[in-house]
């Protein structure tokens, strides 16, 4: 098994690796000219700015795109789920555009950042959330979140000030908006449902 933890400079990359290595995976950090084609899965951490993260990815863009084109699974964490979009309302730049939408502002009349255990919400089944039940309880820390054109690539959603999507699935992309390294037996469930589908 060959799961990497993207480092471009917006992630909480030991929390990660400490988590996955939990549930006994072997993961490697790597910076994005470091990665290999050979990867099983890959991990876009995310706690930052939508800006300085395309920033940190620069050219190296193609690099990640391949991968994703190559049918390697990969889970964007937070952060590194809204960069799967190609606009955000936080900042400039062109994400990935790996998904059609765009990334939004939390309402006004909410303490921002949502920071805190919320619930989950499921909207359909995928295997990612395989073994988790209804309302499970997980940890946020953002105050931006994804708004897809694609409404069926939603899985699960969480309600503080708009009910927004709290994980997204598209063929070999995953999204949390949510921190499953944080977000103690729920968050385990889900990074070992990911291990387990890049070992597919």
């Amino acid at each position: 098994m060959n799961i990497t933890i993207l480092n471009y400079g917006v992630g909480n990359l030991y929390s990660m690796k400490c988590a996955l290595e939990k549930i006994g995976a072997n993961p490697r950090i790597a910076k994005v000219n470091q990665l290999q084609k050979s990867t099983d899965g890959l991990i876009l951490p995310g706690v930052g700015n939508f800006t300085e993260a395309l920033e940190n990815i620069g050219s190296l863009k193609k690099k990640v795109l391949d991968l994703v084109d190559s049918g390697t699974l990969v889970l964007g964490v937070c952060l590194g789920m809204q960069i799967f979009f190609k606009k955000s309302e936080e900042g400039r730049g062109e994400g990935l555009n790996l998904m059609s939408g765009r990334v939004k502002k939390l309402p006004e009349h909410v303490k921002i950042p949502h920071m805190g255990w919320n619930n989950l919400k499921i909207v359909r089944y995928n295997e990612i959330i395989e073994g988790l039940t209804e309302e499970s309880y997980v940890y946020f820390v953002h105050s931006y979140y994804p708004s897809p054109s694609n409404k069926d690539v939603i899985v699960t959603k969480t309600e503080y000030g708009a009910n927004f999507p709290s994980i997204l699935a598209h063929k070999n992309l995953y999204g949390t908006q949510f921190h499953p390294e944080k977000s103690g037996e729920t968050g385990q469930i889900i990074l070992e449902n990911f291990v387990k589908l890049s070992r597919r």
